[in-house]
């Protein structure tokens, strides 16, 4: 009898730890959020006993718990700084994910055709300069749109955002005006406009205010039914996001840098969609955890290979193959 007790105490015990679920917190950008959920999805349902939460919180946020030790990983699309790597007081790795595009989406009654912006008149728009739609400066690259003579109403994000990192480096690059009074970072200060929480809120502020313009990553502009506009590139082209579009601005790294921290907004190339970005996951470099460190390296694997191929249906698009293969041997350095 003891030793069918026993017996039976280790089955259950076995059978405790095969079905053990190990769960993963993470937290940070809204950008990613539509491939990010689908990805977890369909990797708990390849690995039932594993579960990966996130919180959809903004860059800013994901930055601020990552560095905290509140999450197990956050996510940003704005790469941290040197400075904020420092405090961290732990080495943080960033991992790209996807490429996706931030675009220009307005709400103007009578307009219904799809408008072309220029850097320069984007950044005068947000700084509270360029305040009415029929302004002259837009109307020129629209020709024979008819504007009406109302208010522009700017809305940007109130929480710090990636969205905000990337469409403010781009700015920075366009704008030295922009550079010098507000720069680049998850979070400015707004010379202009109404602040909306999220890509969400962003784009709902948009699409009830009349006269609102502001900047959401594409996956939302495309959800929401929100026009969208074509931005005019180094090479004078105005042109729309789309995955060719983004495709091409990432290619204009040649050389991706060790700790894959780049910019490739405002893009050379005829066919680059100048407001394109990687999003990256910040990533632990040692784990305490083996259990959660074995899941982490598994499922990142698994995002680079059958993951990659996943992102088109939401409007992103794939790493390319020299910086999936750069990353897959980073990889092998978490310990």
């Amino acid at each position: 009898m003891r030793m069918k007790w026993l017996a039976g105490m280790l089955l259950a015990l076995f059978a405790l730890g095969a079905f053990a679920e190990t769960d993963l917190n993470g937290a940070g950008a809204t950008f990613p959020y539509p491939i990010y959920s689908k990805w977890f999805s369909e990797y708990q349902k390849l690995h039932p006993d594993v579960k990966i939460n996130y919180q959809s919180i903004g860059s800013g946020g994901g930055i601020k718990q990552i560095t905290a030790k509140t999450v197990d990983f956050g996510a940003s699309d704005g790469p941290m700084t040197d400075e904020q790597l420092k405090a961290a007081g732990f080495e943080i790795l960033h991992l790209p994910t996807v490429l996706g595009a931030v675009v220009p989406t307005y709400n103007v009654p009578g307009v219904s055709t799809d408008l072309k912006f220029s850097g320069d008149v984007l950044a005068d728009i947000f700084l509270g300069k360029i305040t009415k739609w029929n302004d002259a400066r837009i109307a020129k690259t629209n020709p024979g749109v008819k504007f009406p003579a109302l208010d522009i109403v700017v809305v940007h994000r109130s929480d710090g955002s990636g969205t905000s990192y990337i469409w403010t480096d781009y700015l920075s690059k366009v704008s030295d005006e922009w550079k010098t009074k507000v720069g680049k970072n998850t979070s400015v200060n707004w010379p202009a406009g109404l602040g909306g929480k999220g890509n969400e809120g962003v784009s709902g502020t948009v699409k009830q205010t009349e006269g609102g313009i502001g900047y959401v990553e594409l996956i939302y502009a495309l959800s929401n039914n929100l026009s969208y506009g074509s931005v005019q590139n180094p090479a004078g082209q105005f042109v729309k996001a789309n995955l060719e579009s983004v495709t091409a601005a990432a290619a204009s790294v040649k050389d991706m840098p060790e700790d894959f921290r780049v910019s490739i907004t405002n893009a050379p190339g005829k066919a680059a969609y100048p407001i394109s970005s990687f999003t990256w996951l910040l990533i632990p470099a040692k784990w305490s955890d083996a259990g959660k460190k074995k899941v982490m390296i598994d499922f990142l694997n698994w995002m680079l290979e059958g993951g990659q191929g996943m992102v088109g249906n939401l409007q992103y698009a794939p790493l390319p193959k020299n910086v999936v293969a750069k990353e897959k041997q980073k990889l092998t350095q978490i310990k």
